[in-house]
């Protein structure tokens, strides 16, 4: 997966320049310009209202001592978003989106889990930490003067 990193910095730009060519020639230079600042000032305002709430379902699931694994992700899932609305083009603009919004974010988030080991590797953890709920803790102990 990683070998493909080296490509999607040379193919993204040129993507991003073609629609930033093609929607100029369409409505004009001024135009595309403020439609590129606007979806940048929509999407960080869309970042803010999800990141508090992604921010507040955690704090919520971390009082009633839960693992917030899901909310985790969905913040790791608001930065990148964030990112790709703060980068100028139409191409990035849109994954941004799909990032931010909610219903996409979680479906993506629910397939990647379905096809990892993630899933499984944080139910045990869960299964271990909820069969030992006990509050005491075992050690020795002696006094040195």
């Amino acid at each position: 997966m990683f070998r493909f990193w080296p490509l999607l910095f040379f193919i993204v730009p040129l993507i991003e320049v073609y629609f930033l060519i093609q929607v100029g020639s369409v409505i004009g230079a001024g135009w595309t310009i403020l439609l590129v600042v606007l979806t940048a000032i929509i999407g960080v305002n869309l970042l803010r209202q999800q990141g508090i709430s992604t921010l507040t379902r955690a704090n919520k699931a971390m009082s009633q001592g839960q693992i917030p694994a899901i909310e985790m992700m969905e913040g790791i899932f608001l930065a990148v978003g964030g990112a790709l609305l703060i980068t100028p083009g139409f191409f990035t603009d849109a994954l941004g989106f799909i990032c931010l919004i909610p219903a996409t974010r979680r479906g993506i988030i629910n397939r990647l889990l379905l096809n990892s080991t993630f899933q499984s590797t944080y139910s045990v953890h869960r299964e271990n930490y909820r069969r030992d709920e006990s509050k005491t803790i075992e050690g020795e102990f002696h006094r040195e003067d």
